[in-house]
């Protein structure tokens, strides 16, 4: 059984990173100290849930975590620093500090250290989030002891709603553009105009026609979708956003 710490300090710890082309030690202090910090921890860089769940959905929702007084949010895991760089990098993050944990000093100090032999891992952290107040744990959510490699409460969401309860989350906005495209270029100003981050996916690079056509039924561009929902064209972003602005329509995700 993994013990909780909430009420224990941190683990003091040396962090081997690489800024550049130099290796910058950072301890524990540096990372914890006079500051309110959220921690997400996982088994491995590039691995499948961390890399398409874990990790994206904690740099959305990193700007919500500051708005309540949240200084940082970091990833740890049992990886070296060059891992560690290159997959922040893959993973177009932007709001997230990735430390390495090579040696798994920081892990095993935690009593998180587990064995991943099995996989051929060797020793990795098991999944867990925690929020660490000036170098002191508040709360801790630690995966269940099963088989796999569970996740459902060290997910950033979770963390969001011990933080901050009532808390609106970010939209889900996709835009299909394509390059040239002046409604493409319309509908995005909208968006940064009501201050809605989304993504953009471009035709022939991001997907096909062919993508489109299934998953929008339509050839014509843009086409914006926002928590699942189809919107459409410039024109009908236009309207949702007019509804959206007296209430008609539910903005929170």
């Amino acid at each position: 059984m993994f013990e909780n710490r909430e009420g224990q300090r941190v683990p003091k710890v040396t962090f081997k990173t690489r800024q550049g082309h130099e290796w910058i030690d950072l301890d524990s202090d540096d990372i914890f100290a006079g500051k309110t910090v959220v921690v997400f921890s996982l088994p491995g860089a590039f691995t499948p849930t961390c890399s398409s769940s874990h990790v994206p959905r904690f740099d959305q929702l990193a700007k919500e975590f500051a708005a309540h007084g949240v200084d940082d949010v970091v990833c740890i895991s049992v990886n070296d620093a060059f891992v560690m760089n290159e997959w922040k990098e893959s993973q177009h993050v932007e709001n997230i500090r990735f430390l390495p944990d090579g040696n798994g000093a920081f892990t095993d100090g935690m009593g998180l250290l587990v064995n991943k032999d099995e996989l051929g891992f060797g020793k990795r952290s098991w999944r867990y989030s925690m929020l660490v107040r000036d170098g002191v744990i508040e709360k801790m959510f630690i995966e269940p002891e099963e088989d796999g490699d569970p996740y459902g409460v060290s997910d950033a969401d979770t963390m969001l709603e011990y933080v901050a309860p009532h808390a609106a989350k970010p939209l889900d906005v996709t835009v299909f553009s394509r390059g040239g495209c002046g409604y493409c270029a319309q509908a995005k100003s909208l968006l940064q105009a009501a201050g809605i981050d989304f993504e953009t996916l471009e035709l022939n690079k991001d997907y096909s026609d062919r993508t489109l056509r299934a998953v929008a039924n339509a050839t014509t561009l843009p086409q914006v979708f926002i928590n699942g929902e189809k919107i459409g064209g410039a024109e009908d972003l236009q309207s949702w956003l007019s509804a959206a602005k007296t209430g008609a329509v539910r903005t929170a995700a």
